[in-house]
């Protein structure tokens, strides 16, 4: 799966001293970024074919993975943060129910809209065949990471959910505020891709300071939707 390179390197900051955090992390570069969205293309049919079940479970294991970090990622959430202990623990719980939630959708099936329009083989003047309309993903998912949703709104929170409930490879920009907090979440759903058999660049992550790798990807014609996934990941026909 498509992730950085070892390039520039940029460092966190304790939200309330303002002390510098280590380690250092890799800044990836344009070329980076390019090849998380190929990958994640090239992985759009495959993944799109997957089953209710197998991405279901894909949902569920991030989530699992996400709970098995246990307190190192508050502690590194709460240092690049500021916001409280209790906040973020919230924070985690909601994220890890949003993937549950979007599991248990995946598996009921009534999101794909399902109409079948009956034939009238006996309309005048032209007899009409049976129409079919269902939901289908759209091609890949850029997701920007929220400077003050550090969890619920970033790397796997609910926009990154819904593409992959509904079908689509992601690709995340994480925040650079706090690029701990981003690449333990992205491990952990690495994690989650390999234990459930996942095809490869299902998940792509940059990072980095700056508006040039965001720019790029939004450009990217690899990464057809962007922004607000659980609006824009499916369409119909």
């Amino acid at each position: 799966m498509a992730d950085v390179g070892q390039h520039e390197q940029f460092y966190a900051h304790d939200a309330a001293s303002g002390a510098r955090l280590d380690p250092p992390y890799p800044s990836s570069s344009l070329a980076d970024v390019a090849a998380a969205c190929q990958a994640a293309a090239d992985a759009f049919d495959a993944y799109r074919a997957t089953g209710a079940a197998e991405r279901a479970a894909f949902l569920e294991a991030i989530g699992e993975e996400i709970m098995a970090l246990g307190d190192a990622l508050l502690d590194r959430a709460i240092k690049e943060s500021g916001l409280p202990l209790a906040r973020l623990t919230g924070e985690r719980g909601r994220t890890v129910s949003q993937l549950r939630l979007f599991a248990e959708t995946v598996r009921d099936g009534r999101w794909l809209g399902i109409r079948v329009d009956p034939a009238l083989p006996n309309r005048e003047p032209l007899p009409r065949p049976d129409l079919r309309m269902r939901k289908i993903p759209l091609g890949p998912v850029a997701v920007f990471g929220a400077s003050n949703f550090p969890l619920a709104f970033s790397t796997a929170g609910g926009d990154t959910a819904a593409a992959f409930a509904a079908g689509c490879p992601v690709i995340v920009k994480g925040h650079p505020a706090h690029p701990g907090t981003d690449a333990m979440v992205a491990e952990a759903i690495r994690k989650a891709a390999k234990r459930t058999g996942m095809p490869d660049g299902v998940f792509g992550h940059v990072r980095g300071p700056g508006n040039d790798l965001g720019a790029a990807l939004v450009a990217d014609r690899a990464s057809r939707r962007w922004a607000s996934p659980a609006r824009a990941a499916a369409g119909s026909r």
